[in-house]
């Protein structure tokens, strides 16, 4: 029969089909899920270094649990400005808190600080030079404190006080511990200790210890004082400012237990001596405001009345400064007035926690997966109890590993109506690895997977193609009549 061979069989077809689909999907090799990470350093690693503040990112994330999104404050003006940095206080008792006039307070220069970060909220003629009176001890106790131990015992030198003097009424070589002299020099401003402290400490010399007296001075940069006594009495070259005296004050309360113990006592007893003495604390806002615990009077003809004064409220300690009052009621009442004041207007607030969460950026080839971004440290300040805090967060939406744990990959800035006043890093919580490539093996293993496939696909065709033709022969008509008879 002539004509080309017959068409194979319905089966067959089939079985080449199935053939050519596994050659296929063998030479497609593995899906797009095991296709390699984008190297670090591409448009999606940003890892590195946080972007600029102020890019689309700034407000990445909200902040976590802050309070309410309505915390209020005001940053508070720089440290040390000349300028005034708050209006006046008012009478004393009013429950605002609020003045106009810093001539109100009738002194002749004043300041006002936070004592745990030193921030100045209060400030009228606070750089002047002026005579400070016994608040002069100041520097004479902290002298002492770090030359004297409080169980020794000093002798008392002749001293030879005005009537107007305050004292204890020491004898010559009577013995004293430097703990009883410290407190009958601090409490009723005795000047027969003081001068006592400063002869013994100076090595039985008052003008040494003065000498030390000055070069605490300049080691504190109190650069707006001088000393030329250690009791306070009107001599020349004896000066300080108020705001020198604040952040003395400061350090003392801070560095020295025994000092803030002192100065928070309405009395004591002094037990060593020749006898028993008792002594009251001459300032008298301590016994009369709980929450006053500190800190020194003083007062001579040309210092007029002079009150370094401290109080606690609500977490927050302010330090305040009077100098030059008419009277020691006017003292006191303009001290009282500065430090309420304070706590009117003010508040001490912690915006940011070190450790606390504020973004959680997705990670590159990790999916579902987020980093955790805390903050580097916290931040504490005084802030204005009628401004508003806000927060902003700049960090990237997306990381890629590798990345150290406390790597810094962000910030997030504290804003006091609408001001930047910190910056706090954000850091990385927990070790970023890198997405792991395919290996060599892997890759031997997807060509082999390949190459096997191929050879499968090739013999099969081949198989087929044999097994076609041989059927095809066996199954060929014969042309019979073609047979010659044997």
């Amino acid at each position: 029969m002539a004509g080309g061979p017959a068409p194979a069989p319905a089966w067959i077809r089939a079985l080449a089909l199935v053939t050519c689909a596994v050659a296929a999907i063998a030479i497609a090799g593995p899906g797009a899920d095991a296709a390699t990470p984008p190297a670090l350093g591409t448009a999606t690693a940003l890892a590195t270094a946080p972007p600029a503040l102020g890019t689309a990112t700034a407000l990445a994330t909200a902040p976590p649990a802050l309070g309410t999104a309505t915390a209020r404050a005001t940053a508070p003006p720089a440290l040390g400005t000349a300028t005034a940095r708050a209006t006046a206080p008012p009478a004393l008792g009013t429950a605002t808190a609020r003045a106009t006039d810093p001539a109100a307070l009738g002194v002749r220069a004043a300041a006002l600080i936070e004592a745990s970060t030193g921030q100045a909220l209060y400030g009228t003629s606070a750089n002047a030079r002026l005579p400070i009176a016994s608040t002069t001890k100041l520097m004479t106790a902290l002298v002492t404190l770090h030359h004297a131990r409080l169980g020794t015992m000093f002798a008392a030198p002749p001293y030879y006080a005005s009537p107007a003097e305050v004292q204890i009424g020491l004898e010559p070589g009577e013995r004293m511990s430097v703990r009883d002299l410290l407190t009958a020099m601090l409490l009723p401003s005795a000047n027969d200790a003081a001068e006592d402290l400063a002869y013994n400490v100076g090595r039985r010399s008052v003008a040494r210890f003065v000498s030390m007296m000055n070069a605490r001075a300049r080691e504190l940069r109190l650069g707006h004082t001088h000393y030329a006594t250690p009791i306070g009495l009107d001599t020349p070259g004896n000066y300080s400012s108020a705001d020198d005296l604040v952040t003395l004050a400061r350090y003392l309360l801070r560095t020295e237990p025994f000092f803030k113990a002192v100065v928070a006592k309405p009395r004591a007893v002094l037990r060593t001596g020749s006898h028993v003495r008792v002594v009251v604390n001459r300032n008298d806002l301590v016994a009369r405001y709980s929450w006053v615990h500190g800190v020194k009077t003083g007062h001579t003809l040309q210092a007029g009345y002079v009150l370094v004064a401290s109080g606690t409220r609500n977490g927050m300690t302010l330090i305040g400064a009077v100098l030059g009052a008419a009277s020691e009621a006017g003292c006191d009442a303009a001290a009282l007035t500065l430090l309420n004041y304070g706590f009117a207007n003010y508040k001490l607030r912690t915006p940011v926690r070190a450790g606390q969460l504020f973004a959680r950026p997705a990670v590159s080839g990790r999916p579902g997966v987020h980093a955790r971004l805390i903050a580097a440290s916290s931040y504490t300040s005084v802030f204005s109890r009628r401004g508003r805090i806000t927060l902003h967060v700049n960090a990237p939406a997306r990381l890629t590993g590798p990345l150290p744990r406390d790597a810094v990959v962000g910030s997030v800035a504290v804003r006091a109506d609408h001001r930047v006043v910190a910056r706090i890093p954000l850091l990385l919580a927990a070790q970023l690895p890198k997405v792991r490539p395919k290996t060599s093996l892997e890759s031997v293993v997807v060509l082999s997977v390949t190459l096997s496939g191929l050879l499968v696909a090739a013999g099969a065709a081949l198989g087929l193609t044999m097994f076609w033709r041989r059927w095809h022969r066996d199954n060929a008509p014969r042309d019979h009549g073609s047979l010659k008879p044997r």
